[in-house]
């Protein structure tokens, strides 16, 4: 276990499902459609080099189901996907990622020109919807897909377009294997801010002896629907008695304590990285997936490693960890992080 092993997922994936080998969740980010060439080629299993977008939808169903035959019956993937523009047929342009050129290893580089071609059905200059598609052939594949949190990224990858707004986010899907799947929701709460707890509103009940004080704090309209304001949960409009009786019971400790439900926009990053690997995303990606999809020492699993965050973070978080990875320069890195003492993220 904590091992990572070289060469193509698909391959790997299968050999440890004939061998029985499960594991409790998946959190990965694939490589995009597009984007750039990691030099291993496509004859040797490197994705993201498919001339269509539909050609990369079969592959990623194809990884993705040998991933959900790896996984226990109540486990969940993640799946952490961007989107890439269509070539505007002229030549290079930075309207495309795909030959916008990385400093970085030596061999990683742009796509080559050949993927600059519009693919049938696409117009020059479209929006791809790479991860829509994906996330709709997955579905349609069997898998439940349970959310589509947007990864808001504080200080996005420079781009220097004139017609349209520049790119900002990411899209991360939670699908699982079965309707019932393991997810701990009081692992990912929200912690209520100071001013929402000094707020006199919600320090105030719906007893008799507080009612006058909680109608006026509420600045409530009608003094002759006392029952209907104060039968509301707190701050929304819908009614909710048995939610204010338990919350004007509990101290303010325990009200901090409770919060609210992870939402699903998640407003991250940067978080520098010295090494030679572009595409990592910040740690708290993978900390917010494994801590609501797993228990300490169940196993995580990312069949497209990278450097290795998900592995360091899992480890962090006192769980084992599984991964897979295409290029073989990346092992050092992985063990640089994974090798790290543990850390509070």
């Amino acid at each position: 276990m904590n091992h990572c092993e070289i060469g193509d997922c698909r391959k790997i994936m299968q050999r440890w499902i004939d061998a029985g080998v499960r594991v409790q969740m998946c959190v990965c980010s694939p490589p995009y459609w597009g984007l750039r060439s990691y030099g291993i080629g496509s004859e040797n299993g490197e994705l993201g080099l498919e001339k269509t977008p539909q050609e990369y939808v079969e592959r990623m169903v194809e990884v993705f189901r040998l991933v959900r035959e790896l996984l226990v019956d109540d486990g969940t993937l993640w799946l952490n996907l961007g989107d890439s523009y269509a070539g505007s047929g002229k030549g290079p342009s930075n309207n495309s990622p795909l030959d916008r050129p990385y400093r970085g290893m030596s061999n990683i580089a742009a796509a080559p020109n050949r993927w600059l071609s519009v693919p049938q059905g696409i117009k020059p200059k479209d929006l791809c919807m790479i991860p829509a598609r994906v996330a709709l052939a997955l579905q349609a594949d069997g898998w439940y897909l349970r959310s589509e949190i947007t990864w808001c990224k504080r200080v996005p990858m420079p781009e220097s377009v004139q017609d349209r707004p520049t790119s900002a986010t990411e899209k991360i899907f939670l699908l699982s294997k079965s309707a019932s799947y393991y997810y701990d929701a009081d692992a990912v709460r929200n912690r209520p801010s100071e001013a929402f707890l000094n707020d006199s509103r919600w320090q105030t009940g719906s007893t008799d002896t507080n009612e006058k004080d909680g109608y006026e704090a509420a600045a409530a309209q009608n003094p002759k629907k006392l029952h209907r304001m104060f039968d509301k949960q707190r701050g929304h409009s819908r009614r909710n008695a048995g939610f204010n009786d338990r919350w004007d019971h509990m101290p303010k400790e325990q009200q901090m304590v409770n919060g609210s439900n992870m939402r699903n926009y998640w407003i991250l990053g940067p978080e520098p990285y010295p090494e030679a690997h572009f595409a990592t995303f910040p740690r708290e990606v993978p900390r917010r997936c494994i801590a609501a999809g797993s228990r300490p020492g169940d196993i995580v699993f990312d069949p497209f490693m990278g450097s290795g965050t998900t592995g360091q973070v899992a480890q962090n978080l006192g769980r084992r960890w599984l991964g897979c990875e295409i290029n073989p320069d990346y092992a050092r890195l992985q063990d640089q992080r994974t090798a790290q003492q543990a850390m509070i993220l």
